[in-house]
């Protein structure tokens, strides 16, 4: 499955260590002015080898677009076709890695589903796959933004990541996200409901390990009384309501209600580690897997784009036709 969305869908394709990423976006409106200088300004939040503790893989992600768009800058309505060439790509950093299963990695289990041992940075397991769904997003970023929402996004540092990767280890962290602007009515009961949407795209993401919103976990150990959101007249807007707090997230009955969609994403360690790791080979052998390759110590570091990504994809489907 390489289409994400129903209304707006975007198709992906690529391997991590092959020529070029890319995708193609469908669905999406006509007569939308792109900033492309904006697009780049997304891109360059994902991209690696930016900053310190992201990976050194030095990639400009520049994106190609090869349809969908006027002389202008304005969309057709056609499908928007683009790539993005991967310009870094060192398979042999992972020759070490051939044949062998990492610990915790895709490794084996694309194996023993596709037959194929894709040892050079994990192929479409790779999140070198994500840069895809940043251009995505952030054209429907610009397409949102005309209708006042907006998506944001934050990193939650859990363990220091300098400490972890001093030491050859690596760390989890959390992305924390706000949509504002959201009129009420967005999201489809049942099985389209918002954050079960919201869900969906975030679990999507490489290393994303849980999703919550409002109150989320700690609401499991509330009293109802304390998580009750009082309704009151929106005094900016005759015959509508707002809420004296925001323990839902913003979301009842599966629907946006009009306050800020609030929720975290939980990412994982990264599991490539800089030191040795026993495990097997697709023989059956016991194999030792060398400290090698380029990676994040904390892959939410850079993960803020991608979720911003997958949320601005997701609320453009769904506001699609409103």
């Amino acid at each position: 499955m390489n289409t994400f969305g129903r209304n707006i869908r975007l198709t992906t394709f690529g391997e991590s260590h092959g020529p070029a990423m890319g995708g193609v976006l469908d669905g999406f409106p006509s007569l939308v002015k792109i900033d492309f200088d904006k697009v780049k300004e997304d891109l360059a939040r994902r991209a690696p080898g930016r900053r310190a503790f992201t990976s050194p893989r030095k990639e400009p992600d520049e994106v190609e677009f090869l349809s969908g768009f006027n002389a202008d800058g304005v969309t057709l309505g056609t499908p928007i076709g683009f790539i993005i060439r991967n310009r870094d790509q060192r398979s042999g950093d992972y020759a070490g890695y051939q044949g062998r299963f990492r610990p915790n990695h895709a490794d084996y289990t694309y194996y023993k589903k596709y037959g194929i041992n894709e040892f050079a940075g994990g192929g479409r397991a790779s999140a070198r796959e994500t840069v895809s769904w940043v251009v995505g997003g952030a054209l429907c970023r610009q397409w949102l933004a005309a209708k006042g929402i907006e998506v944001k996004a934050h990193f939650i540092e859990t363990n220091s990541v300098e400490e972890a990767a001093a030491a050859g280890d690596s760390t989890g962290g959390i992305v924390e996200g706000i949509i504002t602007g959201l009129p009420v009515g967005v999201g489809e009961p049942v099985f389209g409901k918002l954050h079960s949407r919201l869900a969906a795209a975030m679990m999507g993401i490489n290393a994303a390990k849980g999703f919550e919103y409002g109150d989320g976990f700690s609401a499991a150990s509330a009293l109802g009384s304390e998580c009750q959101d009082i309704m009151m007249p929106d005094a900016e807007h005759p015959g509508e309501y707002t809420f004296t707090s925001n323990h839902s997230g913003g979301i009842q009955g599966g629907i946006s209600n009009g306050m800020p969609i609030n929720f975290k994403v939980y990412f994982k360690p990264t599991p490539t580690l800089m030191r040795e790791m026993k495990s097997f080979d697709t023989e059956g052998n016991t194999v030792t897997i060398p400290p090698k390759g380029r990676h994040d110590p904390c892959v939410a570091m850079r993960g803020v784009a991608v979720v911003e990504a997958m949320a601005l994809l997701t609320v453009a489907d769904l506001m699609r036709y409103l």
